[in-house]
């Protein structure tokens, strides 16, 4: 049976590749997008069941307006990706504060009211919410803590739902890729206004600089991942998580024997905190 999604952040990068995928199954998508000169084309790739639908996530007010619009045109909701993101490198002293403010919005805020605002057609569907992650939902990247942050968030986020919304079918799904070659380090990723010379030579600072000039070099392809990602969402029990790329496996791992090694390791002073009997 075809299915109805709503994609958040469809102009470009894994929103915009899961659009074209869905569409060329024969599914119908609604896209959001933040400029209204960009609807006529994502509308052109199969019209009739792609749907533009103007809406830039940070704006709460009309994010469940526009989510009753998308369900409007589809008819009904199956699949709902929150896909729009902002990347924002730079140590915290170095970011201003709309630049927090709007990774935030972007990244956590977004998810959370596109979500809501989804729940009842997704429960009437038994929907799939597929959220997207990020290795850095998991693992802390110095110069990244924002984002970081906000994804951490998206992580707590989805594994609360995944228990809150299960009774009513509602399957949910992290996507956590590594360093993909889509448009994002050109288009979403952005770096500290008024970097401060201080972090030049810190982990912090060599990030950020990085940053700057990675696009176009990242390991992971783009397609592979989004076959992996419509695999997921085509299985009858699709995992909560899903890790995309060499380089996440191996700094997810890394980071999960660090927390290990210290629970291990102060198990005894954990263990002394009860009351005694």
């Amino acid at each position: 049976m075809a299915r109805c999604w709503l994609i958040t952040g469809v102009s470009g990068g894994f929103g915009r590749l899961l659009a074209e995928a869905a569409l060329e199954r024969g599914d119908s998508v609604a896209g959001t997008l933040r400029n209204a000169d960009q609807i006529a084309a994502f509308e052109a790739l199969a019209p009739g069941r792609a749907h533009g639908v103007l809406l830039d996530v940070t704006d709460r007010e009309r994010v469940g307006p526009a989510v009753d619009e998308a369900i409007g045109k589809l008819g009904k909701l199956d699949v709902l990706v929150n896909n729009a993101g902002y990347g924002i490198a730079g140590a915290l002293e170095e970011l201003a504060d709309d630049e927090i403010d709007r990774a935030i919005a972007t990244n956590l805020h977004g998810t959370i009211y596109t979500t809501r605002a989804a729940i009842p057609a997704l429960r009437a569907s038994h929907g799939h919410i597929v959220n997207l992650s990020s290795m850095a939902g998991l693992v802390g990247i110095p110069g990244m803590s924002i984002y970081c942050a906000a994804k951490h968030a998206v992580e707590g986020l989805s594994e609360s739902l995944a228990q809150e919304l299960g009774a009513f079918g509602i399957k949910v799904t992290l996507i956590e890729p590594g360093a993909f070659r889509t448009n994002f380090a050109s288009g979403s990723q952005h770096i500290a206004r008024a970097p401060l010379a201080v972090y030049e030579d810190t982990p912090a600072g060599m990030a950020r600089q990085g940053m700057s000039s990675y696009g176009g070099s990242e390991p992971g392809d783009p397609a592979k991942a989004t076959e992996a990602i419509l695999t997921v969402i085509d299985s009858p029990e699709p995992p909560l998580r899903l890790l995309l790329g060499n380089d996440a496996w191996a700094w997810v791992h890394r980071k999960f024997d660090s927390v290990n090694k210290d629970i291990a390791a102060w198990e005894k002073a954990t263990r002394s905190t009860d009351f005694t009997a």
